[in-house]
């Protein structure tokens, strides 16, 4: 049976498959990736983490109960306390200490994403904050399985190991199957024309995600 986040999912189809399988994606598997550019999407995502601890602060904001506020609050302090953290040694082990990340700018794709993400947050509901993020939280999860599926991917000696190994490991797939729980109780309640709306939505963020992964190609 096909559920209500595969459904909408379906409807962006090309664009979710040109996002999961780009070719930074691909060059990260086979770990053929040049340095600099993994180097500098490492930089950019940092960015981004910060946006994304304030979109889970938006999301506290629009909850209209005390599960849904407690489930927004423990996601900004996943963030804000244990993530950033996260991502600023791991950023370290590439030569990129945390007074570079402080001085960042952020890219034009970083930018379009993050606002995208907030405006939709903001001028929609708290479900159309979690299909914008939704590319990003299970994209993230699919594309590390999808990663240790393929026959080209380097298992050993692969620079970005790491990387595949904490996207696919059980405590994010953990998140992931969380995150889509919540999706798919929501969606189920929705009627065509709001579908409609919620795809529109998603295919943006998926494009955007895309973006993203062409920004570290482009060094932009």
């Amino acid at each position: 049976m096909t559920t209500p986040f595969e459904s909408l999912k379906a409807r962006s189809a090309p664009d979710w498959q040109a996002y999961c399988e780009h070719r930074f994606v691909r060059d990260l598997a086979a770990g053929t990736l040049p340095e600099p550019a993994f180097q500098h999407y490492l930089k950019q995502d940092y960015l981004f983490l910060v946006q994304f601890a304030r979109a889970w602060g938006l999301a506290v904001y629009k909850s209209r109960d005390l599960s849904e506020i407690r489930q927004g609050l423990d996601s900004l302090k996943a963030i804000v306390d244990v993530e950033i953290g996260l991502h600023v040694n791991y950023c370290a082990s590439w030569g990129i200490d945390e007074a570079a990340l402080a001085k960042l700018t952020a890219s034009r794709a970083t930018l379009a994403y993050t606002r995208y993400v907030l405006d939709a947050g903001m001028s929609g509901d708290l479900l159309d904050l979690h299909v914008a993020l939704a590319p990003c939280i299970i994209g993230y999860g699919e594309i590390a399985g999808w990663i240790l599926r393929q026959p080209f991917t380097k298992h050993e000696g692969n620079p970005y190991a790491d990387w595949i190994a904490m996207y696919a490991g059980d405590e994010y797939q953990g998140l992931v199957a969380s995150e889509l729980e919540w999706l798919n109780r929501r969606l189920a309640g929705v009627d065509e024309q709001r579908m409609d709306q919620l795809s529109t939505v998603f295919g943006d963020a998926t494009r955007l995600e895309a973006d993203f992964w062409q920004m570290g190609l482009d060094l932009a």
